[in-house]
């Protein structure tokens, strides 16, 4: 069952849902992005909620990269490429092999200058 938690966040109040349990971790995310946005907001002076909450995201993004890069690489890698279907490739295959053939067959047929 969802349990609601009330997040201080750069002075304004949002009520977030959680799982049962869950709610000493989320108010500790909470208390880090309020913290960061702080951080913003000392160094960048006034700023929108949401760009604030944007250079927060950025400083926490900065703080993953500098203590964990590899799982920070692994977080924006692309995903591994979709393995084509067999049924397409043969199909291509026999494709370029009759198209081969036609090739072949006008290269035969075509005048010697």
């Amino acid at each position: 069952m969802a349990t609601m938690v009330d997040l201080t966040i750069a002075g304004r109040t949002y009520q977030v849902a959680c799982r049962e349990g869950e709610e000493d971790s989320l108010r500790a995310a909470a208390r880090l992005v309020d913290g960061k946005s702080r951080e913003a907001l000392a160094g960048l002076g006034t700023l929108s909620e949401a760009r604030q909450f944007l250079f927060a995201s950025l400083l926490l993004a900065d703080q993953l990269v500098d203590d964990k890069p590899q799982a920070a690489a692994a977080a924006v890698a692309p995903p591994p490429p979709a393995r084509p279907d067999p049924a397409l490739i043969l199909r291509a295959e026999s494709l370029a092999d009759r198209l081969e053939s036609l090739a072949m067959t006008l290269e035969n047929e075509a005048p010697n200058p």
